[in-house]
Parts: C-alpha cells; sequence; structure tokens
C-alpha cells in the first residue's frame, strides 16, 4: 500500500462535494503535469490512501481522507473540445491523460499547510518543499502516520 497526496481546489472538486456524491467517488481529472499524470498512470493502485488537499483557496491543506478505487484509465477531459482540460493532440488510441477514481472515506478538520510547516516528522513532505508545485506526491508510510494521528 502506498499514501499519496492530492491537491484540488475546493471551487472546482471539494471534500464535500465527494463526501456527497454517489458512494462517495469521483474522477480525478484534469491532471495536466506528466510526472503526476505517471504517479496516477504507474504507482497508484486500488486501496492506496489519499490525502485529500484543497488547494488555491484561502487556506491550503488537508480537508480529508480518501482512497484509490480501481486502476487507472484515460481522462476523459481531454477528448472534449469544451473542456477547459481539452488536448488537441489526445485520441481515443493514444490518451495522453489519465484520470483514477477516489472514494472520500472521512471529512476530518482542516489540516492547514501552516501547521504541516510546524510539524518536525513531516519536515521532508514534498508539498513542504520549497518550489513544489504538483498536483500530486508520494507521501511515505512515517508521514501518514503522523498526519493520521493529528487528524484523530
Amino acid at each position: 500500500m502506498q499514501y499519496w497526496l492530492m491537491k484540488s481546489e475546493p471551487d472546482e472538486v471539494s471534500i464535500d462535494d465527494v463526501m456527497a456524491s454517489k458512494n462517495q467517488t469521483t474522477p480525478w481529472f484534469g491532471v495536466r503535469n506528466y510526472q503526476a499524470r505517471n504517479f496516477m498512470r504507474d504507482q497508484m493502485q486500488d486501496g492506496d490512501g489519499v490525502l485529500f488537499y484543497h488547494s488555491s483557496c484561502p487556506e491550503p491543506g488537508i480537508a480529508g481522507l480518501a482512497v484509490i478505487v480501481g486502476g487507472p484509465y484515460p481522462d476523459a477531459t481531454q477528448f472534449d473540445a469544451k473542456s477547459k482540460y481539452y488536448d488537441p493532440k489526445a485520441t481515443q488510441e493514444q490518451p495522453r491523460w489519465i484520470s483514477v477514481d477516489v472514494k472520500g472515506t472521512r471529512k476530518t478538520r482542516l489540516l492547514p499547510l501552516a501547521e504541516l510547516r510546524t510539524i518536525p516528522a513531516l519536515e521532508d513532505m514534498v508539498v513542504l518543499q520549497k518550489g513544489s508545485r504538483l498536483s500530486i506526491t508520494p507521501v511515505t508510510a512515517a508521514q501518514w502516520k503522523t498526519i493520521a494521528k493529528l487528524l484523530k
């Protein structure tokens, strides 16, 4: 089992949206960074843990817990010319972008980025590194355990 931090802008998809959706599951779409795509395509597996992180908002931070359900599949938004995630170079035969389904397991208190920065056990966490902008980053088992304790 692996662990991930996945960023979403809450005005696009929030933890509240996921928890209110059918089966509390949503496709993770719109990722347009090759490294983040490769994490979804090559490393994420059914049952992996997810820290659901709200970004690009007044107070960014971890807002809930989730799991990956199922395997990777082509992101449908790359084929939709009306979507802001449309990619004219993508084809059905050779899709460029991937989605995975994420199932919310629990909305938590907001664990703000500022608080994460104060916890010595998390100092190596990718999201806390200067210049880190990836929307999906790996989380170590030790980091996951530390955060889970903070969210109880």
